[in-house]
């Protein structure tokens, strides 16, 4: 998967993802009323307009970028219905041809790290059959219960040629309460990711490993290190936008080939129609407004790497 995935960055042009994260208070009003006059003011009408407003901007944008990131505490929140809605976002993805992150976070030992591999990366067997269950084709990892935690996703990855992206240096501003400590004089999070690079050599694309990482567009420096740190990790850059990342913050994620990273912007994408920006596209047209707030995401990254040649 990690191949397809930077075949997809290749012909697109366009290192980036699109983070699904849908809040109620992102979808147009048009799209509350279909549902709720279809399912009323409840968790299942509040699921399908969180997936029909999803499907528009799926449809809008899915040819321009090679993943979008479904972040799904933001569908548990409805319940089993979110779930369903979940669900149907990334089986419609796949029928886009579009890589699935799924930014599930999971963290845990035994069979309990291994039950949520099988969950979102694997196959499930009942009786004399398997299933896939939400089937990403990537699930985000957090690594502070060491191998323990990680080792059962790294053997469902090897099974099915799937993908993973650790933790290692978050976006949020307290992240630094723990990552940031330092330890035999470097900090926590380049132990860390001298570990995903250990765990990755396990797991090889053609180029990139297929154990990526996570590192916040919010700290470019640490963004410099962990290159140097993980010269075949896949760099997964939250932070872009909304949180304040630049394309001109993050030319050092990026190995010279133009290669390496993939960033990720979701409010600032598909609640592009409520900024002044994207004034100019009507709450009908939030899927157009989200179009070009790719567009020029793509070129605000791709002209950031142009200048630094």
């Amino acid at each position: 998967m990690i191949n397809k995935l930077m075949e997809k960055i290749k012909k697109t042009t366009a290192p980036i993802v699109v983070g699904l994260d849908p809040m109620l208070s992102f979808v147009p009003q048009h799209l509350l009323k279909q549902s709720y006059d279809a399912y009323g003011e409840t968790l299942e009408g509040a699921a399908d307009a969180i997936w029909q407003f999803n499907k528009g901007i799926i449809d809008s944008v899915c040819d321009l970028i090679p993943a979008v990131k479904p972040q799904i505490a933001l569908y548990e929140q409805l319940g089993i219905e979110g779930l369903k809605a979940f669900q149907k976002t990334v089986d419609y993805c796949h029928e886009k041809d579009l890589v699935v992150i799924g930014d599930v976070k999971r963290g845990d030992i035994g069979s309990t790290s291994a039950a949520y591999a099988t969950a979102h990366l694997g196959k499930v067997t009942v009786g004399s059959r398997q299933y896939t269950a939400f089937n990403e084709d990537f699930a985000t990892v957090n690594p502070y219960f060491g191998i323990d935690g990680v080792q059962p996703f790294l053997d469902v990855c090897k099974e099915e040629n799937k993908g993973l992206f650790i933790l290692v240096k978050t976006s949020n501003p307290s992240g630094g309460e723990f990552q940031d400590r330092l330890i035999d004089g470097r900090p926590l999070y380049e132990h860390v990711g001298e570990k995903v690079a250990e765990w990755g050599n396990q797991h090889m694309g053609e180029d990139y490993s297929y154990i990526g990482a996570v590192v916040g567009a919010t700290y470019p420096q640490a963004g410099k290190i962990m290159r140097k740190v993980m010269p075949k990790t896949l760099i997964l850059v939250p932070g872009y936008g909304a949180q304040g990342g630049t394309g001109a913050d993050l030319v050092h994620y990026f190995n010279e080939d133009g290669l390496g990273a993939i960033v990720n912007s979701s409010r600032g994408i598909i609640a592009a129609y409520k900024q002044e920006q994207y004034a100019r596209f009507s709450p009908v047209n939030y899927a157009d407004a989200s179009r070009q707030a790719v567009l020029d995401m793509i070129a605000d990254i791709n002209g950031a790497l142009q200048a630094a040649k």
